[in-house]
């Protein structure tokens, strides 16, 4: 029980930002199901059980057209298919915690992903609980969101438009995050490099997973060169 509750308390500072940017998110996610005529226990049980906010998103306006579940999958792994990435990178970090990789599988997300990944767990520390609790204290959040976005907005009536991008906005502050914690911009800047270059070739609609496989690859190539170099800065 000590073992968790210092993990607990070691992880819930690392996800204060995450807070604040998915109970905003999730109320908007919230209000925005309203408006499309949804009771509030669906962006409720959604955020729950799915807890992919951008596909959550897509999702309401699917939930309204006609039947494809084929459609559905197809739009799920395009939007969601960064994960795959993400997984392989947690591939080691996930090897030894036991039955709680399977939590940890299923609540990976990006913000999540970005604490688990960059933060060194303090000596003493449980890394497996660290890892558990930051993904359920942002799980968490992300549900309180949407349960106050669901009630408040079956309660008040007001205009709803442009609220699908505060997803957007969310990601921009991640990375400007990322880059101010960073000292050596590298992975970022390829990142860019091949995001608009993608962008460019295979339009808006196409461009992320092109973009993710040949980040996937400079960044293989370039892991040793990148390790060695922040060793010899540090």
């Amino acid at each position: 029980m000590k073992k968790k509750r210092t993990a607990f308390k070691t992880a819930f500072p690392y996800t204060l930002p995450i807070f604040a940017g998915f109970t905003f998110l999730g109320i908007a996610y919230g209000i925005f199901m309203n408006s499309l005529g949804f009771h509030a226990i669906y962006p409720i049980l959604m955020s729950l059980f799915i807890f992919a906010g951008s596909m959550e998103f897509v999702a309401a306006n699917m939930l309204l057209a006609s039947f494809n579940p084929l459609s559905a999958l197809l739009m799920t792994i395009m939007i969601n298919a960064r994960h795959l990435f993400y997984s392989l990178s947690m591939l080691e970090k996930y090897r030894a915690v036991g039955k709680k990789s399977i939590y940890l599988i299923y609540g990976l997300c990006d913000e999540s992903f970005s604490i688990n990944y960059t933060v060194k767990v303090p000596q003493g520390v449980d890394r497996g609980w660290f890892m558990f609790f930051v993904t359920l204290l942002n799980h968490a959040y992300w549900v309180i969101g949407a349960a106050i976005g669901g009630i408040f907005g079956s309660l008040v009536a007001f205009n709803t438009e442009g609220l699908e991008f505060v997803m957007t906005a969310l990601f921009l502050v991640i990375f400007l995050e990322q880059w101010q914690k960073e000292k050596n911009h590298t992975s970022a800047t390829i990142g860019l490099t091949v995001s608009l270059i993608c962008l460019l070739v295979f339009g808006g609609d196409h461009f992320i997973i092109p973009a993710m496989l040949l980040m996937l690859i400079i960044l293989s190539v370039l892991k040793k060169p990148m390790e060695k170099s922040e060793a010899d800065a540090a």
